[in-house]
């Protein structure tokens, strides 16, 4: 799964975000025009079943060296943050890959797709789940209003990590609560 752009440009200093501003980034304008699916951005760890093998995701940022037998989700770093992101088959073996291994074996239906690892050990366990699970992405579809104003309100009333916008089967471009100032996971 490749990273993928935040709907509104915002202002950055010294790294950080410190506004938002309410014009869509170019190529994202069927968003507000009501085309595709609104879904819950779910805050855990990603992770993916491919050829019904279990891998996470690893970012090769900043000149990290993308690690032998990884499955490079797109070609090159991205332009503006450097991030490569890659999936990087998890093994029962090693101890870093348990909580993920504890996720897959507590989920009853899993198929090929892309997952978010939730639960007790993933992120402050956002969600007070007492147990580690994979939640499969897209599926949590939501109605929002298509505006800048109309999202806000919705992250603003609904206390969620942030939304994805899917357009034919593949997930374009996200939005956070945290994007519009709002707290989210303290």
């Amino acid at each position: 799964m490749k990273k993928i752009p935040t709907l509104f440009e915002r202002v950055y200093e010294n790294h950080k975000i410190v506004d938002i501003l309410p014009r869509v980034i170019e190529g994202m304008e069927w968003v507000l025009a009501g085309d595709g699916i609104a879904t819950i951005k779910m805050d855990g760890s990603c992770c993916a079943i491919i050829g019904g093998e279990l891998y996470k995701r690893y970012d090769a940022k900043k000149g990290k060296p993308v690690p032998d037998g990884a499955i490079k989700c797109q070609e090159e770093p991205d332009q503006t943050t450097g991030h490569l992101p890659c999936w990087v088959k998890c093994d029962r073996g090693n101890p870093a890959d348990k909580w993920f291994w504890k996720s897959f074996d507590n989920t009853s239906e899993i198929e090929d797709g892309t997952y978010e690892a939730i639960g007790v050990h993933f992120q402050k366990n956002p969600y007070g789940l007492s147990n580690d699970i994979l939640e499969k992405h897209g599926v949590k579809q939501i109605e929002v209003e298509r505006t800048f104003d109309g999202i806000k309100k919705y992250l603003s009333e609904n206390y969620m990590e942030g939304i994805v916008f899917w357009k034919d089967g593949e997930p374009k471009c996200k939005i956070k609560r945290s994007d519009f100032g709002l707290v989210w996971n303290k």
